[in-house]
């Protein structure tokens, strides 16, 4: 009898420890275990396209003074305001053969107090490029004179659509800002009515490509 309960016990505590190793993954609490991974980014800033630009220097309008006149003109000059050009962009942004130019045209003078005028065609002006290109691809408009010519040689068609500063075929070879301003030359006829005069000259700027 003794033998018997012997192996029924020894029976039981094979199945206890059984029990144990089969019940202890289900009794752990902890976890599976893990390792973390940095995930990280560099976010730049959004590239601002560049583009062309035109700014006119802070001025009170120009104001024309009788100075050369002679037999076959009264003639009043002044200085245009400095004019700067300015191109950010950079050089993948710019097209094959892309161009810009500042051209300027006069509207009609007109007199205060009456109806007497004087047309833009009696304007004229020689562009003058203040800071170097460096590469010639900039370069000042070609002088124009008035109809009344002023004996230089220059188009005698008056300020009317005229170039005061241009990049040449392809701006992307040089990339930069330039400064150009121009001396004025209104050239009437000696028998002009008398009287103060007033104009609107207005400087476009045109991007082409």
């Amino acid at each position: 009898m003794r033998t018997k309960r012997t192996t029924q016990i020894l029976a039981a505590s094979v199945l206890g420890f059984a029990l144990v190793g089969l019940a202890g993954p289900a009794m752990a609490d902890d976890g599976p275990d893990t390792d973390g991974i940095d995930v990280s980014v560099t976010i730049e800033p959004l590239r601002v396209p560049g583009q062309v630009s035109m700014t006119v220097a802070d001025n009170t309008g120009v104001t024309l003074n009788e100075n050369g006149t002679n037999a076959a003109a009264r003639q009043f000059v002044g200085t245009l305001p400095t004019v700067t050009v300015a191109d950010t962009r950079l050089p993948d942004e710019i097209p094959a053969g892309d161009f810009w130019a500042v051209v300027g045209q006069a509207s009609q003078f007109s007199a205060t107090g009456s109806a007497s005028t004087i047309g833009p065609e009696y304007l004229g002006w020689t562009p003058r490029l203040l800071n170097g290109s460096t590469s010639g691809v900039v370069e000042a408009g070609e002088p124009v004179s008035s109809v009344i010519s002023d004996g230089t040689g220059a188009a005698a068609v008056g300020l009317q659509g005229q170039e005061l500063l241009v990049s040449t075929a392809n701006s992307a070879d040089e990339i930069g800002s330039w400064q150009v301003n121009a001396d004025l030359v209104l050239r009437t006829p000696v028998d002009v009515t008398a009287g103060k005069y007033q104009s609107t000259l207005t400087l476009s700027l045109f991007n082409q490509s």
